[in-house]
């Protein structure tokens, strides 16, 4: 409702390893757009899974509206993320499956399905299809372009109903275009709805950013203000 802070947050495989996070402080308001960047190497995954819950700090504290992320209520804030990954996974199944994914078909709320598509920018595919929602996808998606894959992802974000999206390197293997429409279909999402992160290699993906991160070696190197500009391209196919 408020913040996401990171206190002197720290990992280490073991003991005697150097860390792969060292004593990170970050505090990160509800609906700011956040960039991370920095070579691999760097800690953006480990700062992802810890901020997942995936693993536990080795020293510091990651704190939810002042509440330390713990345990006990581990599964309760995961249930407030989505992850947004390069490789979004396809089941064989059709469109509201993908979307709704994990739900059984009996069990899918198709007026939801159909809302998140259209925050998605889908709306354009889905009425291109004799079979609309109810269209297979193929194995992993093959009947899709990469740009369709990441906008299915991020319905499948929308339809979780989280209110913090971790966006992980999810248009480093599109092209210039269909990265335009894919980020285009994330700025158009409500500001104070979602928290985002935004983790790349590269500076140029950061657009949509209020700030950018920059790791190195475990370490904040940088923390700059970002463009916050949405991309200005609308949709046209």
């Amino acid at each position: 409702r408020t913040a996401i802070r990171f206190e002197r947050l720290t990992f280490r495989y073991t003991q005697d390893d150097a860390p792969v996070l060292d004593a990170i402080d970050l505090t990160v308001a509800r609906g700011e757009r956040i960039g991370i960047v920095g070579k691999t190497g760097s800690g953006k995954s480990t700062l992802m899974d810890l901020m997942m819950g995936l693993i536990d700090p080795t020293e510091g504290a990651i704190l939810i509206d002042g509440t330390r992320l713990d345990r006990d209520n581990r599964r309760a804030w995961q249930a407030q993320i989505a992850h947004v990954p390069q490789s979004i996974f396809l089941s064989d199944g059709t469109i509201a499956e993908n979307i709704a994914l994990g739900r059984p078909r009996e069990a899918i709320d198709m007026a939801r399905v159909r809302e998140c598509a259209e925050r998605a920018q889908l709306t354009d595919l889905i009425t291109k299809l004799p079979e609309g929602f109810e269209a297979i996808v193929g194995e992993r998606g093959v009947r899709l372009s990469g740009g369709q894959r990441q906008r299915i992802g991020i319905a499948r974000a929308l339809y979780k109903r989280a209110s913090v999206l971790w966006i992980d390197e999810a248009t480093s293997a599109l092209d210039a275009d269909t990265e335009r429409d894919v980020l285009a279909a994330i700025a158009g999402l409500e500001r104070d709805a979602y928290t985002m992160f935004f983790v790349a290699h590269q500076m140029s993906s950061m657009t949509l950013c209020d700030r950018i991160i920059q790791l190195s070696a475990g370490r904040i190197l940088s923390a700059d203000p970002g463009s916050g500009a949405p991309p200005v391209r609308t949709m046209e196919h």
